[in-house]
């Protein structure tokens, strides 16, 4: 059986297993703490970080960006009505495109907003002491990009179908990774960004994105529309 080493919270892991589902690709979860540098972890991935997709012929996969380009190549095709042509479709500069805002996400948004309020609200509540201290000249620092990348992701919505063209691809889903965790933590004020927000909620709707409404984190409930699919 093939197993994805993830942490539920970890928002490229999130895209990992949006796109296995709509794959429809059964997979083991094998959960991981990022901040434990686990030996078991370092194991299968010298880097440390998640996720990981270990295959059924032990094969290993590392990284959400390797893992995406993995699957689209296995020629596996794609259960949703966005249309066939895998993780990356379309033609040779639409699948560049779709790359580039794979790129947007997983690095320049991680860097600019997940990062710090995944230190601030979640780990330093799963693991005293393994995060800094909360800095607020920082908080508001990254609320403000998070404002600004809400609006591109706006600006986006409301000129494509989907946020790198026509169909739906790993882009949708490495975005969704990031605003899913922030949506748990009651982050993002939808109302100001409704483009953004009618785009998510056809996303949350998928049967793909399913297994991440379920996740919970001990001492912190989810924000009271994170389970709403019309909100």
């Amino acid at each position: 059986m093939t197993v994805l080493v993830h942490y539920p919270f970890c928002p490229r892991s999130r895209a990992v297993r949006i796109a296995l589902a709509e794959l429809g690709q059964d997979v083991d979860l094998e959960d991981e703490l990022p901040w434990a540098w686990s030996e078991s972890l370092l194991a299968v991935n010298p880097a440390g970080e998640l996720p990981v997709l270990v295959t059924s012929q032990g094969g290993v996969v590392a990284g959400a960006y390797a893992i995406s380009e993995y699957l689209d190549e296995q020629g596996l095709a794609q259960t949703s009505d966005a249309g066939h042509g895998g993780l990356f479709p379309g033609t040779p500069a639409e699948r560049a495109e779709v790359r580039r805002l794979v790129d947007w996400f997983v690095n320049k948004f991680d860097r600019e907003v997940s990062r710090e309020l995944i230190d601030v609200k979640i780990i330093s509540l799963q693991a005293p002491g393994k995060a800094a201290p909360p800095d607020a000249e920082t908080l508001r620092a990254v609320r403000h990009n998070l404002r600004y990348h809400l609006r591109y992701i706006d600006h986006l919505a409301l000129n494509r179908d989907w946020l790198a063209g026509p169909r739906l691809s790993f882009a949708d889903m490495a975005a969704a990774g990031h605003l899913s965790v922030l949506d748990y933590l009651g982050d993002i004020d939808w109302e100001q960004h409704p483009s953004a927000k009618s785009w998510y909620m056809r996303l949350k709707s998928r049967p793909a994105f399913r297994s991440l409404l379920s996740d919970r984190l001990t001492g912190l409930p989810p924000h009271r529309t994170y389970v709403d699919l019309d909100f």
